[in-house]
């Protein structure tokens, strides 16, 4: 578990699965992904999750506010062994509900999970990536201090998609 002055990051609990289903139901919320979530892509996905944070004791963390322990998504830690040029890595990711964004909440819980990875993990190097038409979290990956890499074609996407050309970005352990 991490806390930050407004969040905290955490286990997954029976709670936050609805919210988490109607997040994934959102088109707004899912609209640099190559399509919506169905309940059960929802309930895989924790299930994946939680299973690594048991496992590792870190990953893609569910997210509350400190005063009201509302769900307002996942910030955390992944790693990508085999999937990409670049691999193996140590990306970092986010998805908010849209009653949550503009308010910082991205950086801040991406900025604890940063500290984690190179203070309790020892990591030299997190990457993020997104595709290069999502603003929004490029922004965030600028405000936590991270470098644009390169561009790459996502693999998992088909040529010409929309959401096939993704941006690289990384980050180093401070000295």
């Amino acid at each position: 578990m991490l806390e930050t002055e407004r969040l905290v990051l955490r286990q997954w609990k029976e709670s936050d699965y609805l919210p988490f289903i109607h997040m994934g139901f959102d088109s707004e919320v899912m609209k640099y992904f190559p399509n919506c979530l169905t309940q059960q892509d929802s309930l895989n996905f924790i299930k994946a999750v939680t299973g690594m944070i048991d496992e590792n004791k870190w990953g893609f963390w569910a997210v509350e506010l400190k005063d009201s322990q509302e769900f307002i998504g996942f910030i955390g830690l992944h790693s990508q062994p085999t999937q990409f040029d670049f691999s193996p890595c140590v990306e970092i990711g986010w998805r908010l509900a849209k009653d949550f964004w503009g308010q910082g909440y991205a950086t801040e819980g991406a900025k604890a999970a940063l500290e984690y990875a190179f203070n309790t993990l020892n990591l030299d190097k997190v990457v993020s990536f997104t595709a290069s038409v999502n603003k929004p979290s490029e922004s965030v990956m600028k405000k936590l201090g991270m470098i644009k890499v390169k561009e790459f074609n996502h693999p998992k996407l088909p040529p010409n998609h929309y959401l096939e050309k993704h941006i690289l970005y990384e980050i180093y352990r401070p000295i």
